[in-house]
């Protein structure tokens, strides 16, 4: 049985100024969506996208995640919380920042760049789907760091079971852990394998929604659910798993839609 190593929040420190791990994670995860989209762009040349397009892809991104992030939290997660305490709300670097709400973003934000530079909706989502998920399992290592979004309580046999001391002596599953490994780790290979050869229109938007639903859905199984706007447990499922649901759905839409059309 293993015990969290409770890290300080803060990564560096110089003077009055304080950078939280939480924010390198962040970072990390531009850094990565950069590098993988030139990479992206050079083995797949015919999509047509340059550095210039990538670059300004990711202001577009980062504005979606930050402000859909946050907002998606409050709304879908800890409503009543951020209500009562609204000058907390922007604290992004305390942590709370929601997938389902970043992912909203993002769309928003792929929809007005699509406008703004002549590229239709999908072909946005279909470039960036493959360089998503590594910026999702930095996110993952930025949660086990903060010691946040901790797993429910764990088998004693189970060796990699983790203690979180500041929530009790149970030994619990380390779920950001495997979060990272699955929607992270998992998700960025199938994904960039897939997006290797052409593939018809919305397909690997497709793929994308319906392999994170998946594997997020399987991962809440193992972490302590959220109370949300569902409810902490609603007819079994948690309110990230109903969440979910629809994004599922609409990923077997996709695929099927894309063979068709193809």
């Amino acid at each position: 049985m293993l015990v969290h190593p409770q890290f300080d929040p803060v990564a560096i420190s110089l003077g009055p100024l304080s950078v939280h791990w939480y924010g390198l994670m962040y970072l990390l995860a531009f850094g990565l969506f950069m590098l993988l989209g030139r990479l992206h762009a050079r083995r797949r040349p015919e999509l047509g996208w340059t550095p210039v397009q990538i670059d300004d892809l990711l202001l577009y991104g980062v504005l979606g995640v930050v402000i859909g992030g946050r907002l998606g939290e409050v709304l879908f997660f800890e409503p009543a919380y951020y209500f009562a305490h609204p000058l907390e709300i922007p604290a992004i670097w305390k942590g709370g920042m929601s997938f389902h709400g970043g992912f909203l973003g993002v769309l928003a934000a792929m929809w007005l760049y699509g406008r703004r530079h002549g590229k239709g909706f999908w072909q946005v989502t279909d470039f960036i789907a493959p360089l998503v998920p590594t910026g999702l399992a930095a996110g993952r290592i930025g949660n086990f760091i903060n010691g946040e979004l901790w797993g429910r309580p764990a088998s004693t046999d189970l060796p990699w079971a983790m203690v979180f001391p500041w929530v009790d002596e149970l030994p619990r599953h380390p779920s950001q852990l495997y979060q990272a490994a699955g929607e992270g780790l998992l998700l960025f290979i199938v994904l960039w394998w897939f997006s290797a050869s052409p593939r018809p229109l919305r397909a690997v938007s497709g793929a994308f929604l319906l392999g994170y639903g998946l594997l997020r859905f399987g991962a809440e199984f193992f972490r302590t659910p959220d109370p949300g706007i569902f409810g902490t447990l609603t007819l079994g499922l948690s309110t990230a798993q109903w969440l979910c649901v629809p994004m599922m759905v609409v990923g077997v839409w996709l695929l099927a839609v894309s063979r068709t059309r193809a």
